[in-house]
Protein backbone atom coordinates (compact mmCIF):
# COMPACT_ATOMS: atom_id res chain seq x y z
CA UNK A 1 0.00 0.00 0.00
CA UNK A 2 1.54 3.36 -0.86
CA UNK A 3 1.29 6.66 0.97
CA UNK A 4 0.79 9.24 -0.73
CA UNK A 5 2.26 12.54 -0.58
CA UNK A 6 -1.44 14.27 0.55
CA UNK A 7 -1.76 11.81 3.07
CA UNK A 8 1.69 12.37 4.57
CA UNK A 9 0.33 16.11 4.51
CA UNK A 10 -2.66 15.24 6.15
CA UNK A 11 -1.26 13.91 8.74
CA UNK A 12 1.74 16.14 8.93
CA UNK A 13 -1.12 19.06 9.84
CA UNK A 14 -3.36 16.80 12.17
CA UNK A 15 0.00 16.20 14.45
CA UNK A 16 0.75 20.27 14.16
CA UNK A 17 -1.93 21.84 13.59
CA UNK A 18 -4.86 19.64 15.93
CA UNK A 19 -1.76 17.99 18.25
CA UNK A 20 -2.48 14.59 17.09
CA UNK A 21 -0.90 11.73 19.98
CA UNK A 22 -0.87 8.22 20.67
CA UNK A 23 -1.90 8.58 23.84
CA UNK A 24 -0.90 5.43 26.04
CA UNK A 25 1.00 2.57 24.67
CA UNK A 26 0.73 -0.46 27.50
CA UNK A 27 2.99 -3.59 27.50
CA UNK A 28 1.22 -6.76 29.87
CA UNK A 29 3.66 -8.20 32.12
CA UNK A 30 2.56 -11.70 33.37
CA UNK A 31 3.77 -11.71 37.34
CA UNK A 32 2.45 -15.59 38.15
CA UNK A 33 6.26 -16.65 38.01
CA UNK A 34 6.79 -13.90 41.06
CA UNK A 35 4.91 -15.67 43.91
CA UNK A 36 6.62 -16.47 46.92
CA UNK A 37 6.39 -17.40 50.24
CA UNK A 38 8.44 -14.56 51.50
CA UNK A 39 7.56 -10.47 50.56
CA UNK A 40 11.19 -9.60 50.37
CA UNK A 41 11.69 -12.06 47.85
CA UNK A 42 8.45 -12.02 45.64
CA UNK A 43 9.63 -7.77 45.64
CA UNK A 44 13.19 -8.85 44.20
CA UNK A 45 11.57 -10.90 41.75
CA UNK A 46 8.66 -8.62 40.58
CA UNK A 47 11.41 -5.95 40.10
CA UNK A 48 13.87 -7.78 38.47
CA UNK A 49 10.58 -9.91 36.23
CA UNK A 50 9.94 -6.51 35.03
CA UNK A 51 12.47 -4.18 34.70
CA UNK A 52 13.71 -7.32 32.04
CA UNK A 53 10.70 -7.72 30.30
CA UNK A 54 9.88 -4.65 29.58
CA UNK A 55 13.46 -3.02 29.29
CA UNK A 56 12.80 -2.13 25.48
CA UNK A 57 9.48 -0.79 26.02
CA UNK A 58 10.90 2.52 26.15
CA UNK A 59 13.17 2.54 23.38
CA UNK A 60 10.67 0.76 21.18
CA UNK A 61 8.26 3.76 21.71
CA UNK A 62 10.73 6.20 20.76
CA UNK A 63 11.56 4.55 17.61
CA UNK A 64 7.91 4.28 16.51
CA UNK A 65 7.91 8.03 17.87
CA UNK A 66 10.41 8.70 14.85
CA UNK A 67 9.84 6.45 12.23
CA UNK A 68 5.87 7.77 11.86
CA UNK A 69 6.05 11.42 13.09
CA UNK A 70 3.81 10.85 16.10
CA UNK A 71 4.70 11.32 19.87
CA UNK A 72 3.60 8.87 22.32
CA UNK A 73 2.35 10.63 25.50
CA UNK A 74 2.73 8.19 27.52
CA UNK A 75 4.69 4.78 28.14
CA UNK A 76 2.82 2.36 30.53
CA UNK A 77 3.23 -1.26 31.89
CA UNK A 78 0.46 -3.57 32.97
CA UNK A 79 1.11 -6.65 35.36
CA UNK A 80 -1.00 -9.47 36.25
CA UNK A 81 -3.43 -7.96 39.46
CA UNK A 82 -1.34 -8.26 42.64
CA UNK A 83 -3.69 -9.94 44.66
CA UNK A 84 -3.28 -13.19 42.54
CA UNK A 85 0.26 -13.29 43.55
CA UNK A 86 -0.17 -12.06 47.16
CA UNK A 87 -1.80 -14.95 48.12
CA UNK A 88 1.15 -16.99 48.28
CA UNK A 89 2.55 -14.73 51.26
CA UNK A 90 0.57 -14.18 54.48
CA UNK A 91 1.67 -10.74 55.65
CA UNK A 92 -0.79 -7.49 56.06
CA UNK A 93 1.41 -5.04 54.42
CA UNK A 94 1.31 -5.15 51.02
CA UNK A 95 2.51 -1.89 50.03
CA UNK A 96 6.26 -3.42 49.55
CA UNK A 97 5.15 -4.71 46.11
CA UNK A 98 3.88 -1.49 45.03
CA UNK A 99 7.33 0.02 46.24
CA UNK A 100 8.61 -2.94 43.82
CA UNK A 101 6.79 -1.93 41.14
CA UNK A 102 7.13 1.64 41.20
CA UNK A 103 11.39 1.27 41.35
CA UNK A 104 10.59 -0.90 38.21
CA UNK A 105 8.91 1.88 36.70
CA UNK A 106 11.26 4.31 37.37
CA UNK A 107 14.52 2.03 36.15
CA UNK A 108 12.32 1.71 32.67
CA UNK A 109 11.69 5.25 32.53
CA UNK A 110 8.03 4.95 32.04
CA UNK A 111 5.29 6.82 33.02
CA UNK A 112 2.57 4.40 34.82
CA UNK A 113 2.51 0.93 36.00
CA UNK A 114 -0.97 -0.78 36.82
CA UNK A 115 -1.48 -3.82 38.37
CA UNK A 116 -1.71 -3.08 42.47
CA UNK A 117 -5.03 -4.52 41.79
CA UNK A 118 -7.71 -7.20 42.91
CA UNK A 119 -10.75 -9.02 40.97
CA UNK A 120 -13.43 -9.09 43.24
CA UNK A 121 -16.34 -9.34 41.19
CA UNK A 122 -17.03 -12.83 42.55
CA UNK A 123 -15.93 -12.94 45.84
CA UNK A 124 -13.35 -11.64 48.47
CA UNK A 125 -10.37 -13.55 49.19
CA UNK A 126 -8.13 -13.18 51.88
CA UNK A 127 -5.10 -11.72 49.47
CA UNK A 128 -8.05 -9.46 47.58
CA UNK A 129 -8.48 -7.81 51.21
CA UNK A 130 -5.07 -7.44 51.94
CA UNK A 131 -4.43 -5.68 48.49
CA UNK A 132 -7.36 -3.30 49.08
CA UNK A 133 -6.34 -2.70 52.54
CA UNK A 134 -2.77 -1.47 50.84
CA UNK A 135 -3.94 0.32 48.42
CA UNK A 136 -4.20 3.93 50.25
CA UNK A 137 -0.46 3.57 51.35
CA UNK A 138 0.58 2.22 48.13
CA UNK A 139 -0.65 4.87 46.15
CA UNK A 140 0.43 7.98 48.84
CA UNK A 141 4.09 6.52 48.78
CA UNK A 142 4.72 5.88 44.81
CA UNK A 143 4.38 7.97 42.03
CA UNK A 144 3.98 5.42 39.12
CA UNK A 145 1.59 3.16 40.50
CA UNK A 146 -1.67 2.41 39.72
CA UNK A 147 -4.65 0.52 41.31
CA UNK A 148 -8.07 -0.80 40.49
CA UNK A 149 -10.53 -3.06 42.44
CA UNK A 150 -12.65 -4.83 39.52
CA UNK A 151 -16.38 -5.06 41.33
CA UNK A 152 -18.71 -6.20 39.09
CA UNK A 153 -19.02 -7.67 35.91
CA UNK A 154 -21.95 -9.24 33.84
CA UNK A 155 -21.83 -12.45 34.90
CA UNK A 156 -21.01 -12.24 38.13
CA UNK A 157 -23.22 -9.24 38.92
CA UNK A 158 -22.63 -6.47 41.94
CA UNK A 159 -20.41 -7.24 45.08
CA UNK A 160 -21.71 -4.56 46.83
CA UNK A 161 -19.17 -5.67 49.57
CA UNK A 162 -16.32 -5.28 47.46
CA UNK A 163 -18.09 -1.44 46.10
CA UNK A 164 -18.19 -0.24 50.00
CA UNK A 165 -14.53 -1.07 50.24
CA UNK A 166 -13.77 0.28 47.05
CA UNK A 167 -15.30 3.67 48.19
CA UNK A 168 -13.69 3.92 51.75
CA UNK A 169 -10.51 3.06 49.30
CA UNK A 170 -10.59 6.13 47.30
CA UNK A 171 -11.71 8.59 50.50
CA UNK A 172 -8.77 6.41 52.22
CA UNK A 173 -5.89 7.85 49.14
CA UNK A 174 -7.51 10.78 48.86
CA UNK A 175 -7.09 11.84 52.64
CA UNK A 176 -3.26 10.35 52.60
CA UNK A 177 -2.82 12.41 49.64
CA UNK A 178 -4.51 15.44 50.49
CA UNK A 179 -1.29 17.89 50.45
CA UNK A 180 -0.83 16.94 46.98
CA UNK A 181 -4.46 17.66 45.26
CA UNK A 182 -5.82 14.08 46.59
CA UNK A 183 -3.49 12.41 43.86
CA UNK A 184 -3.82 8.79 45.29
CA UNK A 185 -7.80 8.51 44.36
CA UNK A 186 -7.35 9.58 41.36
CA UNK A 187 -4.49 6.60 40.29
CA UNK A 188 -7.28 3.92 41.72
CA UNK A 189 -9.92 3.20 39.33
Amino acid sequence: MAITPAEIAETRGMVEEQNLDIRTITMGVSLMGCGDENLDRMCTKIYDHVTHTAEHLVETAENLEREYGIPIVNKRVSVTPVAQIAACCKDEDLTPIAHALDRAAETLGIDYLGGFSALVQKGIGDADRRVIQSIPQALATTSRVCSSVNVASLRAGINMDAVLMAAQTIIDAAKLTADEDSVGASKFV
